[in-house]
């Protein structure tokens, strides 16, 4: 077991977290997993003076840790002066509220300290709407540690419970009222986005979502290749909301781009569930790009947990999911190692399964983009000839299309060889029936 005393100056909420480590044989270092918890913790504004690593040979039911253990962390939590602790993993209700008890302190598993970030940092309505059901989901079970000041409260004779028990029957028909509510809701948002997306496959442009671990540049990477300002910063979970933009890929074709929440080991399986109607635009999306903080030395086992999280999100059926790796932070890495993960990147990206860049400085951003262009290019080629004086014919395929080929004969015709989804041909036709004559 390793520990340490933090020294902060900040008067904050004082907090010690505790990774406790199962001897897995997860890629990801109990000492790297420790990290995360951190920055979790101060991703909620947690004063962070202690951390520590407990190895768990067997699993104590009621509080997790041996007995042992728990009077020793007591020790460290009294003289790191924490008014609360994180643990690292999920805990029952029967063990937070015993571990509460033992330490005198507030005590949040990873999952609350995932759903408390997730509520401080949603902003718009859906997103809201999604972390309250899936804060209540969880609140659902853990009734007896929420209302166990009203045991006090039981009659003392007799086989029935006294008001303190029908407190916690009424709080718990109240939180299953307001989950029928707030599923009701999100099934609207469903509805809703279906909507969007049945009116933008009429358009139609193709979709891309950027998924990722939490952190990993996706929200730069959106700015960069959208232009936009989205809310952009080396913070764990920066982005909740749900953004979409479109952009202009190479020979001009337009796509909507979605940059979505972060995802991170161990997602608690409420916010999964809650958030389906967000990650439904990742399934939907015709092309995947899965950001990587290729510069992380824990980069390998995150790619794995993003591709668990991949696995819950349904696809539509008989559409193969395609996934583009994207190696970002390559500005972050030393020389010798920055031109070994080019030079792996780019044997990898002649079949379309990774590119590496740098979001932050824009290095090879225009290999990305041919790169997504080739990948969603998959609709029929058509061969147009154009008179010189149709210049609005020649705006709409460049609008609605990718112009792979163009040309200008020698009495002025432009002869264009264009990409156009089935759709997009059919209003093409029925738009300029004299140019096709």
């Amino acid at each position: 077991m390793t520990s340490k005393l933090i020294d902060h100056a900040v008067p904050l909420i004082r907090a010690a977290v505790v990774h406790p480590d199962r001897g897995s044989d997860n890629a990801r270092h109990a000492a790297d997993r420790l990290e995360e918890a951190v920055g979790l913790a101060r991703a909620l504004d947690l004063d962070v003076r202690a951390e520590e690593v407990v190895r768990i040979r067997s699993v104590t039911p009621a509080t997790l840790f041996g007995s042992g253990k728990v009077e020793e962390l007591a020790a460290l939590f009294r003289a790191a002066e924490a008014e609360a602790v994180v643990i690292d993993d999920q805990l029952t209700p029967v063990q937070q509220r015993n571990l509460e008890q033992a330490w005198d302190v507030k005590v949040i598993d990873r999952t609350g300290l995932i759903l408390e970030i997730f509520g401080r940092r949603a902003r718009t309505k859906e997103g809201r709407l999604q972390v309250e059901l899936a804060r209540l989901e969880y609140e659902r079970s853990r009734l007896v540690r929420t209302w166990t000041h009203l045991e006090r409260q039981r009659g003392g004779t007799g086989s029935t419970g006294g008001p303190g028990e029908t407190q916690i029957e009424i709080d718990r028909r109240l939180i299953a009222d307001k989950i029928v509510r707030l599923k009701a809701e999100l099934e609207e948002v469903r509805r809703t986005r279906g909507l969007h997306r049945k009116a933008r496959k009429r358009v139609p442009f193709p979709a891309v979502a950027l998924v990722g671990y939490t952190n990993a540049g996706k929200s730069t990477l959106f700015n960069r290749l959208t232009g936009s300002e989205v809310f952009a910063k080396d913070l764990l979970f920066a982005t909740l909301d749900t953004t979409q933009r479109t952009i202009k890929l190479p020979q001009g074709r337009p796509a909507i781009i979605a940059d979505t929440v972060g995802f991170i080991s161990d997602l608690p399986h409420e916010l999964v569930e809650s958030f389906r109607a967000t990650l439904e635009e990742v399934g939907e999306a015709d092309l995947i790009l899965h950001v990587r903080d290729i510069a992380s030395p824990d980069s390998e086992a995150q790619r794995k947990d993003v591709e668990e999280v991949l696995k819950q999100i349904p696809t539509p059926e008989g559409r193969t999911r395609r996934v583009l790796e994207v190696w970002n932070k390559i500005d972050l890495l030393d020389e010798d190692v920055r031109d070994s993960v080019i030079g792996q990147a780019e044997r990898l990206a002649a079949q379309g399964d990774a590119v590496a860049v740098s979001a932050w400085t824009g290095e090879n951003i225009d290999a990305l983009r041919e790169t997504i262009a080739s990948l969603i290019d998959d609709d029929p080629e058509s061969v147009i000839l154009i008179p010189s004086s149709r210049g609005d014919v020649l705006a709409w395929l460049y609008e609605n299309g990718r112009v792979t080929d163009r040309s200008t004969e020698e009495d002025g015709t432009i002869r264009v060889t264009v990409r156009l989804h089935p759709a997009a041909l059919g209003r093409f036709e029925r738009s300029y029936p004299d140019i096709l004559d």
